[in-house]
Formats: C-alpha cells, structure tokens, sequence
C-alpha cells in the first residue's frame, strides 16, 4: 500500500508514523491513569479478587464440622433416650427433666429441648406446658388405636416386603430373629421387648417405602410402652415362635400365610394386656450414668 501524502509530510517534518505514534498513545494513556484516582473496587489487589480457596472455605468447613458434631451429640442423646424408652428402663409417665438430662449428657438444655421436640413429633413424649416432658402414657383408647393402625399397616407391609425380598434381606430378618432368641435364652426380659418392636421396624425398613418405616417405629414404640403399662407377661406378649413362623412364611414368599400370622401376632400381644397399670419414680441419673 502506498503511503499517502499527508503521512509522508508528517515524515518528511518529523512527525511521528501510525506505528510510531502508538507507543506514545500508550503512554499517554498509562500517565494518564496514573495520576487519575480509580474506584474503591478496581484498584483493589488482584490477590484480593482471587483469595486462596482454601482459606476462604476454611471457616465453612469449621462450621460444618461443628454443625455434623451437633447432629451427632443429638442423634446420640435421642437415641440413648429412645432405647430407654424401649426397654423400659424409663416408665410410662416418668418426666424427663431438661436440667437433669443436660447435666448428664454435658449438654446445653437448648439440646435436650430439641431432642425431647423430636421424641414428642414422634409420639414418644408428651410435652406439657408449663410442667415439661413426660414419657408418653398411652390411654386405653390409643391403645386401641395403636392396634387397628398396625393390622390395617403390617399386612400391606409383608406384602411389600415379600415382592421386594432378596437374599440379603432375608439374612438382616434372620439375624435379628436369632438376637431376639438370644436374648430369650438368657432371661433378658427388656432386650426381648426392645428386639421384639425393633422386628417390625426392621420388616417395615426392608418393604423399602419410607413412610411405612415412619409409621412402623412409632406404632412399635408405642406398643412398647403399652405392654410395659398394662403390664403384659412378655411369654404372651411377645411369643418365641411367632416372629420365626412370620419370617420362614416371607422367606417362602406366602403372602396369605405372612398376613394371617401377622394379625394373630398382634392379636397376641393386644389380648395379654391389662388395662391397669402404674407409674413409676426413676433416677435418671442412674438410667444414664454420672456427668
């Protein structure tokens, strides 16, 4: 391309060219910036813009920590009151003293309360105002109650659990059966109520519907509590062979036979309660250890 006349009088005078004038134009415009005042937010460091991603999440990973250690602290005290419960060691009616319990757990009572709101969402406690939490008393109409839910529950949960069945299903039903014998076998009175409720949780779990498995462990958690306060003999209430003859008839697959021995099972444990029972004054301190 030729150059035109004006460029080449702009040479021929000294003027600089196009690829001379650039540079100056550069440096024109970095004085320029260098004595004009940026913005707060653009003459922030570049280091500032890009912090390590380490350091920046360090105090989220403190945080989840220290939030998953909560979860477990509560889902340990809940679970330590739960099995109480199950095993009777805590009585129908006992209040559960928020000061005591965080005394003993080493906890704040904001924890104890938040655990104790739990057991009561299931049914477990009874929350009274202005007086506190008690182990739930189920009345003789809930009784009832407990017991229509679970014939019209635990059929439909066999049946689920009998399409769904595999090998290793059918191992976790048997290996829970033998811990129930064995507890039998060495006169272990609370363990075999507590494994007992925790087999129809389990057949529930395994049916593999989620809100079966809900319903199921508060429905046996109940029954729990209700054998103990109408005083049902645990040779009646909960017969060696039943829970075995229900778990050779899924493992059979013979959903006609599982339901039938189902209802009789419940029958069982519904006719060997009394309807009379009392309360009884407990050390919780002694049920749950020193601080």
């Amino acid at each position: 391309m030729t150059a035109g006349p004006n460029l080449v009088r702009r040479r021929q005078l000294g003027a600089p060219g196009d690829d001379e004038a650039l540079p100056t134009m550069k440096a024109s415009v970095r004085d320029a910036c260098r004595h004009t005042a940026l913005p707060r937010a653009v003459a922030r460091p570049l280091d500032s813009l890009f912090d390590d991603p380490m350091a920046a999440r360090s105090p989220r990973k403190t945080a989840s920590a220290a939030r998953l250690q909560r979860e477990k602290t509560h889902d340990d005290i809940y679970e330590r009151i739960y099995v109480a419960i199950l095993e009777h060691r805590l009585h129908p009616g006992t209040k559960l003293v928020e000061e005591r319990l965080a005394e003993i757990f080493g906890v704040s009572r904001a924890r104890i309360r938040e655990v104790l709101a739990r057991l009561a969402h299931e049914q477990i406690v009874e929350i009274v105002p202005q007086r506190g939490a008690y182990v739930a008393k189920p009345s003789i109409e809930q009784a009832l109650d407990v017991f229509e839910a679970r014939r019209l529950i635990e059929p439909a949960v066999v049946r689920r659990l009998i399409d769904t069945l595999t090998p290793e299903k059918l191992a976790r039903l048997r290996q829970h059966q033998a811990l129930e014998m064995e507890a039998r076998g060495r006169d272990d009175r609370r363990a075999v109520v507590r494994l007992s409720g925790e087999f129809h949780s389990l057949a529930a779990e395994l049916a593999g519907n989620s809100a079966l498995a809900r319903n199921m462990r508060e429905l046996s958690t109940l029954t729990c509590l209700m054998i103990f306060l109408y005083d049902a003999p645990t040779s009646s209430s909960c017969r060696a062979d039943e829970h075995s003859q229900i778990v050779e008839a899924i493992a059979a697959r013979d959903a006609v036979r599982a339901e039938r021995l189902m209802l009789e099972h419940l029958d069982h444990i519904e006719n060997g309660m009394n309807l009379e029972g009392k309360t009884e004054e407990v050390d919780l301190e002694a049920i749950f250890g020193h601080p």
